[in-house]
């Protein structure tokens, strides 16, 4: 497995990637529908923050995340795996990459709002609870924030 910074080209697979994952859980299709925008990677989005991905030698997509940073601030917009990949550690990696490049970034802390399903995996890499934040999908849904110093 190699990570690399994702490009143009790699939007549409991203894209696909993602709702993948998101679908993994569940959701049913009015969900997902709603979720469409959200879930969608474009070349503005690369622009935004740094999207790294991680591949297998010969270039199949595994996972991806999305990182920002608003001052000292870094905050994971999303974190996707390739759910034939779970429980193989490649979150782990990925998370890895994504506290280093925080920390490259001069970040001191680091936050994820977080779907409900993977709030046990960023607990596992060290993050706490921290509150709650408003669906942007939908009206009454909250979702778990979570927090870690770097």
């Amino acid at each position: 497995m190699r990570t690399r910074r994702a490009q143009a080209g790699d939007v549409e697979a991203l894209t696909a990637l993602a709702h993948r994952a998101k679908a993994f859980w569940g959701y049913d299709n009015a969900f997902l529908a709603a979720c469409r925008d959200g879930l969608t990677v474009s070349p503005a989005t690369l622009k935004r923050g740094e999207t790294w991905l991680a591949e297998t030698s010969d270039g199949q997509l595994l996972g991806f995340f999305d990182l920002r940073l608003w001052g000292r601030r870094a905050e994971i917009v999303s974190l996707f795996v390739d759910p034939c990949t779970h429980k193989s550690g490649l979150g782990r990696r990925l998370w890895a990459k994504a506290e280093e490049r925080a920390l490259a970034l001069g970040a001191a802390m680091i936050a994820v709002d977080s779907d409900p399903n993977a709030v046990g995996f960023y607990e596992r890499m060290g993050l706490a609870r921290a509150g709650h934040v408003p669906s942007e999908i939908l009206p009454g849904r909250y979702l778990p924030r979570l927090t870690r110093a770097l």
